[in-house]
């Protein structure tokens, strides 16, 4: 399956309760890391979720 590299580029302080658990679970934890996952549903879910946060690239 393809991949897509996610990186954390804003800061998940002050937003809503959800969405920085939503961060957490996709294994970002401070600004500009970068975590590899594969390109399923969930995954597109959660960062259509928190897509004012990252950025997505294909890898």
């Amino acid at each position: 399956m393809a991949q897509i590299k996610i990186t954390l580029t804003k800061s998940p302080i002050g937003r809503i309760p959800s969405q920085r658990k939503t961060v957490v679970a996709l294994g970002l934890g401070k600004l500009n890391s970068s975590v590899v996952k594969e390109d399923n549903a969930a995954v597109r879910g959660m960062v259509n979720a928190v897509s004012h946060l990252v950025t997505v690239e294909e890898v």
